[in-house]
């Protein structure tokens, strides 16, 4: 997770977040009652991983010299006490977000709290892979941070409406980073595509009549009919066999999409991907 650093001439003393794990909770906790003051721009600084006392130390120094407010998660006992007395000695203010629940359930469960950081991201491992693939392919959908693509699992090339976006976010669902990369007749396709890993990316084609039906039903949709050259057939024709110049520069396998259902083409795409890597 990245640090948030505070905007130097803010007049709100920044909030920190001080975590043995991610710090995810207790900036959610800071975002959920931020939310509450309509337009204060209070900083929160995440710093996750703490595990030495040494970065105790450093994260009140920060937060004194900021005159900051600290919000801790730890689970480890001895560097919560070691955090709230280090705080204390420099004046900074401390809310500790666990400790009295961690004490509470020691009572009611009668044992030890595990003291193990980062517990919880790790019993819940799938369902945080699974965020963080829904957020990177949003995040690299139609072209976007081509810088990237090598970050991507799975690369997804086609022409404009064969339906990369949808298929890609069915992809991220199940747990894969996926970015897709749109093919006009217009615009070189970008040379990113040709320097990544050439078993992650996979050609989409389909029917020219199917292709220009999904085209005219969006104009419908956008308002904006008539004859174009985005629905004319002999374009669509061209712009497929362009496609299929970059498929086999690239050396990338293809998925025929015609009249086929997501789950049915996100199976073969998978398949591809694992069958190509597991084959070097």
């Amino acid at each position: 997770m990245e640090t948030q650093e505070p905007i130097s001439d803010n007049r709100y003393p920044p909030l920190f977040v001080v975590s043995g794990g991610y710090g995810e909770s207790g900036n959610q906790v800071a975002q959920t009652a931020l939310a509450q003051f309509s337009g204060a721009d209070l900083p929160i600084i995440v710093i996750p991983h703490v595990k030495e006392e040494s970065q105790l130390k450093e994260a009140v120094e920060r937060a004194a010299a900021a005159h900051g407010t600290i919000l801790h998660t730890l689970v480890n006992t001895s560097h919560r006490v070691a955090l709230i007395q280090m705080a204390r000695e420099r004046n900074v203010v401390t809310i500790d977000l666990i400790g009295t629940l961690l004490w509470r359930l020691t009572n009611i469960l009668r044992r030890e709290p595990v003291g193990q950081p980062g517990l919880y991201r790790h019993l819940r491992e799938d369902y945080f892979n699974r965020v963080e693939a829904i957020e990177f392919t949003v995040a690299h959908d139609d072209g976007k941070r081509i810088d990237e693509l090598s970050a991507a699992e799975i690369v997804l090339v086609g022409p404009s409406r064969v339906g990369k976006t949808p298929l890609s976010m069915y992809l991220s669902i199940s747990g894969w980073k996926v970015s897709n990369i749109p093919l006009t007749s217009e615009l070189e396709p970008p040379p990113e595509l040709f320097t990544v890993d050439r078993r992650r990316v996979v050609g989409l084609t389909i029917d020219p009549t199917q292709l220009q039906a999904h085209r005219k039903r969006r104009q419908r949709r956008l308002a904006t009919g008539g004859r174009s050259v985005y629905t004319d057939l002999r374009s669509i024709d061209h712009e497929l066999d362009l496609a299929q110049l970059v498929f086999r520069r690239g050396g990338f396998p293809q998925v025929d999409v015609t009249e086929r259902t997501i789950e049915d083409t996100a199976d073969e795409v998978i398949g591809l991907v694992k069958t190509r890597l597991n084959q070097d």
